[in-house]
């Protein structure tokens, strides 16, 4: 839900997107709109529509420190870009402007998967950014969930230019998709199969049947308010539990333990593996299906035996799963020192991905130029301004003085420096909290 400030803010933006569409994008067009509240009073907010169809953002605080944080947000969304979408990227990263940093985002040119595209637009922003506002001291390029993955692509593919000059100085990526794209989503793939043996509503009786993994028929009305309805029906999630009847409650019960997902995410779970697999395979992947289960063993229900016998089953094309990984599979090549923060409590992305990240970087033998902590923070979208401001002082560091972060030193310099200590959540790998002395 977007908050009740955008629709206020639609007027101010109708003027700045009418101002932006008239002037080109090639020579750094940026008008001048409203910021959100969050940045209102420290900063000026500009806007500009590049050749491609994309939003950009611009964000300068008046108290700059001349350094540059280029966004890369997540999703991906599947909606047509809109300049109000910006605003929502930067009011979640809001701290990082109230630290010095001016910040600069797209919302990428169409809507919908596609790793490579995203990465285009969005160094596209940084070029826009410097071409109406001149090159900053320091660039320092952010993912946030699937952008972490866009991040890291970019971060492989253009973080130099044509003579090894760093365009980018230093990655930082917040609960990001790190595992590449061929082995992010298949939880959700698993996901569809479970809900479907226990509910056999999605599709319902009577309904065209279509394999699971394709996530919706591509001419199919469903919207998200008749998924809810329909696991709402199949499980009493909508209830409280203490009121869900016997039988709704145990396949409740089943799907959430086989699959691992927490029950306040399981429609929006559902949703991805619905309406986003729909746009995978049928536009980005032509149809093809990218996921695998026939040699998975399910665990962890009433009855595992009856339902590995009954679940549906699949098996991945070679060429859509190709196609998948040269789009968003990540090779570890990196070159510039980078730093991945994860929140143990994610209920979107697992932490793991942080693992999957260091193995790919060190087959590759980069792993000097990756530092990894983990906070016990529970959100996915907007991890704490702590955390945050604790991350671009420790890249600053580690730039400047060649001081790696890790967890200990990162806690302590929040601690130090927070408003409220008790914000700062960085913890040790075992999981016990990072020490602050």
């Amino acid at each position: 839900m977007r908050p009740r400030w955008l629709a206020a803010a639609a007027p101010g933006l109708a003027l700045a997107c009418g101002l932006a569409g008239a002037t080109p994008a090639a020579k750094g067009g940026f008008a001048p709109t409203d910021c959100p509240p969050s940045v209102a009073a420290i900063a000026a907010c500009h806007l500009v529509r590049d050749d491609n169809g994309a939003w950009v953002l611009a964000a300068i605080p008046k108290r700059w420190n001349q350094a540059l944080v280029v966004h890369a947000h997540g999703g991906p969304r599947l909606s047509p870009p809109d300049a109000k979408d910006g605003l929502e990227d930067l009011d979640r990263h809001a701290a990082m402007v109230r630290e010095g940093y001016a910040w600069v985002g797209s919302t990428y040119r169409r809507g919908g998967y596609g790793v490579r595209v995203a990465a285009s637009d969005v160094e596209n922003s940084r070029r826009l950014f410097v071409s109406a506002f001149g090159p900053p001291r320091r660039t320092l390029l952010h993912g946030q969930s699937w952008g972490g993955n866009v991040a890291a692509k970019l971060a492989e593919l253009d973080a130099l230019d044509a003579e090894g000059r760093p365009r980018y100085h230093a990655v930082l990526t917040t609960n990001g998709v790190l595992f590449g794209g061929t082995r992010a989503y298949g939880f959700r793939a698993d996901l569809r199969a479970v809900y479907q043996y226990y509910c056999m509503n999605h599709p319902a009786p009577g309904e065209p049947a279509y394999p699971l993994w394709q996530g919706l028929p591509a001419a199919s009305t469903m919207d998200r308010a008749e998924l809810e309805r329909r696991v709402h029906a199949c499980t009493d999630l909508d209830r409280p539990a203490a009121k869900r009847r016997p039988e709704p409650a145990a396949r409740l019960r089943d799907i959430l333990a086989v699959t691992g997902v927490r029950e306040d995410t399981l429609v929006s779970h559902l949703a991805w593996g619905t309406f986003h697999f729909r746009d995978l395979v049928q536009r980005h992947l032509g149809g093809g299906n990218p996921f695998d289960n026939l040699r998975t063993r399910y665990r962890g229900s009433g009855d595992d035996d009856a339902l590995n016998a009954g679940i549906e089953r699949f098996a991945a094309d070679p060429a859509a799963l190709a196609r998948l990984a040269y789009d968003a599979d990540l090779s570890g090549l990196i070159v510039l020192p980078t730093l991945t923060v994860h929140a143990i409590g994610d209920p979107v992305v697992s932490p793991t991905a942080q693992d999957a990240y260091a193995s790919t970087v060190a087959a590759v033998g980069r792993a000097h130029l990756l530092a990894q902590v983990r906070t016990d923070e529970r959100d996915h979208s907007r991890l704490q301004d702590a955390t945050i401001k604790t991350a671009l002082r420790a890249l600053e560091a580690w730039l400047e003085h060649g001081a790696r972060p890790d967890a200990a030193r990162m806690q302590k310099d929040c601690v130090e420096r927070a408003a409220d200590p008790a914000a700062c959540r960085f913890i040790l790998q075992t999981g016990s909290p990072a020490r602050s002395s």
